[in-house]
């Protein structure tokens, strides 16, 4: 009979110290990660509400190195910064830090509401024991938990949130840049540009692996959430670039050369990091130079799908290419 374990039944998952899993053992969550699913001995447990968080430390001597499918799995990554010596000493005087969210009772219910069943089947309803633990927050922290209902409540409202047309066209100009290559087609992190390449001024000359198609739904799922947290009724470019360097920070392989430009530069974040906000500084700075253009000729391509005879659009960016490939005419 198969059991299966406490943690591939909770909605919510926490890895404390990822990298730590040997390279062997990170596949494991691969599935389970991004949707859900886990399966073992051809029996499988769906997680009908899931996410994942996982803390990594810096790269020691007993860490692993992340294997790049997992990384992709992961929609952001930020950094868990010093505090400063005035909070962490307020901290450190704090009594109650290691006991405020403790409470006994609801982690033995839970625990036992877990274990109840077996074989896949599905866990009886955590709602009530949910509702009573958020009880105990809100007395505690006066901080208010939602419930399932208002979860799925406010999903919705993000889900329904859309994209504006210049929002639109920054992520295209990113998505291009990060996969475009004139002479192979495509990045791949086994071909590397060649010098004095033409659009060495572009990130595809700076990066070694392409873009996958992760990328733009964790971006858009972000900035979504971003927009309905700052109230606007649609995702602009302003969200856009907020999201860009905390989804590209753990996914992109630059060049040495290009990190190597960006590691004496005066930062307050980790390298990767502060290479992505480069970047996206950047593309940002050639979308406003190029925008209105860009814009003319997404509308043009759109209006020559729609089986009008116009030329096609002609420029210098990636995405251009990308647009005559797609209009059939590269």
């Amino acid at each position: 009979m198969l059991v299966w374990s406490t943690i591939a039944r909770l909605p919510v998952k926490i890895v404390d110290e990822i990298n730590r899993l040997p390279e062997t053992k990170q596949s494991i969550i691969l599935d389970g990660l991004e949707r859900g699913k886990w399966e073992y001995l051809n029996q499988g447990l769906i997680n009908d509400e899931f996410c994942l968080f996982a803390t990594a430390n810096y790269q020691d001597q007993g860490t692993n190195t992340l294997v790049p499918p997992l990384l992709d799995r992961f929609d952001v990554v930020v950094e868990s910064r010093h505090p400063g010596a005035n909070i962490a000493c307020l901290i450190g005087q704090s009594s109650t830090r290691e006991t405020l969210l403790r409470h006994p009772d609801s982690e033995g219910a839970f625990l036992e509401a877990l274990q109840s069943t077996r074989n896949g089947q599905k866990a009886p309803d955590l709602e009530p024991l949910h509702r009573r633990f958020a009880k105990v927050v809100r007395e505690r922290c006066d901080v208010v938990l939602l419930s399932r209902a208002e979860r799925q409540a406010v999903r919705q409202e993000i889900a329904a949130l859309t994209m504006t047309l210049e929002a639109n066209a920054l992520l295209r100009m990113v998505l291009a840049e990060l996969s475009f290559c004139c002479k192979y087609g495509q990045k791949r992190s086994s071909e590397v540009c060649d010098e004095g390449c033409h659009y060495t001024g572009y990130l595809c000359y700076e990066v070694r692996n392409c873009a996958s198609n992760r990328l733009p739904a964790s971006i858009y799922r972000y900035a979504q959430a971003l927009a309905w947290w700052c109230g606007s009724p649609q995702v602009e470019v302003e969200h856009i670039r907020t999201i860009l360097p905390y989804a590209l920070a753990h996914r992109t392989q630059w060049r040495e050369s290009y990190l190597l430009a960006r590691e004496r530069e005066r930062r307050q974040e980790p390298l990767l990091l502060h290479a992505a906000r480069h970047a996206t500084a950047a593309v940002l700075h050639r979308f406003h130079e190029q925008r209105h253009d860009l814009l003319a000729s997404l509308g043009t391509a759109a209006r020559v799908l729609d089986g009008e005879d116009l030329p096609p659009p002609q420029g210098d960016h990636p995405l251009y290419s990308e647009i005559r490939r797609d209009l059939g005419l590269d």
